[in-house]
């Protein structure tokens, strides 16, 4: 039996974990904050004209210390028992009521003060929901929860920097933020010139997931993940339209989708305009 390894005080590896002490070191908690967008439709009057898309992003309103009665990302602490994607997927459930969405790790972030209470870093998730089948409710730290309609424009451009504004608004409540980031970086490591209304650093956190949702857009069929099982091409144009912020050419964009999509015998019926084909996610894609 080969002797045991000894380390330059002599130790053995048992030796040494009876004699560590976990306190002698800071430790950090560890939160999960989530950053869920869903894409609703705009109420129209008009019941002949298809109706425009708003991308929407899940906030809970704080009914705690710190920021009481600000608004947030939904998230909290990461149990002992589970890791950092079993509490997204947990904390997912209980404000949705859903637990079979698109889902991945988003960043780490780790800047000092970022929590007034202690040092708390933030393993943050983007997930994408179909509205339909959200069922909203507040957790155990928060007294209200919505959708909010939110838009990230580039405000002003420097010589090595940009400015954004960030904008998100549900019925009469208006929050905002404006970040400063490096022209050729990304809003991960963004600052925070301004904020109001949002708790903690989570405008920058907002911002660095729809940036991701925005690139991954560009070689993925992620935007799938926002619409019901069966869609016509002009709602997945309208869903690629709204999260980028700008309008796509339709004979391009088509091209662009066919090999993500497959063609149904089904049409749209009761709609008030002429039935559109409908279309599914390519299986096989």
């Amino acid at each position: 039996m080969p002797r045991p390894l000894r380390d330059k005080d002599g130790l053995t590896e048992e030796e040494f974990l009876e004699k560590y002490e976990p306190g002698d070191y800071p430790r950090p908690s560890v939160a999960t904050d989530m950053v869920i967008f869903t894409v609703t439709d705009q109420e129209e009057d008009n019941y002949r004209k298809l109706p425009e898309k708003e991308l929407r992003l899940l906030l809970i309103r704080r009914g705690g210390h710190p920021y009481l009665g600000s608004w947030a990302l939904p998230g909290g602490f990461v149990r002992p028992s589970e890791t950092t994607e079993q509490a997204a997927s947990r904390e997912l459930r209980e404000e949705t009521g859903v637990d079979k969405v698109y889902l991945e790790q988003l960043y780490t972030f780790s800047q000092p003060g970022r929590d007034p209470r202690t040092w708390v870093m933030s393993c943050s998730y983007l997930a994408l929901a179909d509205s339909a089948r959200v069922r909203l409710q507040a957790g155990d730290d928060a007294d209200q929860a919505a959708w909010f309609k939110m838009a990230c424009r580039m405000k002003e451009k420097r010589d090595k920097t940009e400015v954004w504004e960030l904008e998100l608004n549900h019925k009469d409540i208006s929050l905002g933020a404006v970040l400063e980031k490096e022209t050729d970086g990304t809003f991960a490591g963004s600052r925070i010139v301004e904020q109001d209304g949002l708790a903690f650093d989570h405008s920058r956190i907002i911002a660095y997931g729809l940036e991701r949702l925005r690139g991954k857009l560009q070689y993925t069929d992620l935007a799938l993940h926002l619409l019901p099982e069966y869609f016509t091409l002009t709602q997945l144009q309208q869903v690629y339209e709204v999260i980028l912020g700008r309008e796509l050419p339709a004979a391009a964009f088509r091209r662009k989708a066919a090999p993500m999509v497959k063609e149904t015998e089904q049409y749209t019926e009761n709609q008030g305009h002429r039935p559109s084909r409908l279309y599914r996610k390519n299986q096989e894609g």
